[in-house]
C-alpha cells in the first residue's frame, strides 16, 4: 500500500500542475457530456467519498460513499463544475489534502470492518481503496485532454490498471473470448480455456489501457476488434 500512496501522491501533484495552466472551466473533456469542470468536481467529490470509506474501515462507522445516492452525487458535480479554475484547483487540492493522511492511517490500522460498500453496493476490501483512487486521479487527468496521457505513465503502473481492467472485464463479460499483447511483452486471456474463436488485440501498454478504460481504439491492432461492454 505505500507504494500506491507514493504513487498518489506523485500523480495527485502532477494533475494539479496541468490543472493550473489551464484558463477554461468550459472546455470539453475526454468524458461525454463533462467539461473539464465536471472532471475537476468529479475528482474533487471522489476524495470526499474514498475518505469516507476508509474513516468506515478504521472505525467501523458505517458511511455512505456519496452521501444521498447517485442523484445528490451528480447534482455536486453540475453545481460545481461551472466555478472558476482556480476554485477548481483549490476543491481538487484541499480534498486531496485531506483525505492523504486518512489513507496513511488505513496502511497499518486495524480493520474494524472487512468489506466497505461502493456507489451501487459493490462490497471492497477497504485494501483497494488506495489503487480505486490512483486510478480516479490518473485516468481523469487523462480526461483533462491537456497533454497527459496513458503514455506517461510509470511502465508498472500502466501494467497494474491493465491488469485490472482486464479483471473487471472477466467479471463484466465471463463469455468474451480475448488475448491481449502488449509491445512490452506482457500477455493477458480473458474468456474460456477451450474458446476457438478469441480475437488478438496487440499494442503498447498505454494503447490498450486507453481501449480498455476509454474504449479508444486509436493505440491497439486488431484483425477483429471486438465491442467490449460499457461500465467494465
Amino acid at each position: 500500500m505505500e507504494s500506491q500512496l507514493a504513487a498518489l501522491a506523485a500523480h495527485t501533484d502532477r494533475l494539479l500542475a496541468t490543472a493550473r495552466t489551464l484558463d477554461d472551466p468550459a472546455a470539453d473533456s475526454l468524458c461525454d457530456g463533462w467539461t473539464r469542470g465536471h472532471v475537476l468536481t468529479h475528482v474533487a467529490r471522489n476524495a470526499e467519498a474514498i475518505d469516507r470509506l476508509a474513516q468506515w474501515a478504521i472505525d467501523g462507522e458505517r458511511r455512505d460513499m456519496y452521501p444521498g445516492g447517485t442523484r445528490a452525487r451528480d447534482a455536486e458535480i453540475e453545481a460545481g463544475a461551472e466555478r472558476s479554475m482556480a476554485e477548481l484547483v483549490e476543491d481538487v487540492r484541499s480534498t486531496a489534502e485531506a483525505l492523504a493522511p486518512v489513507l496513511e492511517r488505513l496502511a497499518t490500522a486495524p480493520r474494524a470492518v472487512e468489506h466497505v460498500e461502493m456507489r451501487g453496493g459493490l462490497a471492497v476490501s477497504p485494501d483497494v481503496l488506495p489503487l480505486l483512487r490512483l486510478r480516479e486521479v490518473v485516468f481523469h487527468h487523462v480526461d483533462l485532454a491537456a497533454g497527459f496521457t496513458f503514455a506517461d505513465l510509470e511502465p508498472d503502473l500502466a501494467r497494474r490498471f491493465v491488469d485490472d481492467a482486464v479483471t473487471r472485464l472477466r467479471a463484466a463479460a465471463p463469455d468474451l473470448a480475448l488475448s491481449l499483447r502488449s509491445d512490452e511483452g506482457d500477455t493477458w486471456r480473458l474468456g474460456p480455456e477451450d474458446a476457438a474463436d478469441d480475437a488478438e488485440v496487440t499494442g503498447p501498454l498505454a494503447g490498450l489501457l486507453l481501449w480498455l478504460a476509454r474504449r479508444d481504439p486509436s493505440g491497439v491492432r486488431s484483425e477483429h476488434l471486438p465491442e467490449l461492454p460499457r461500465g467494465s
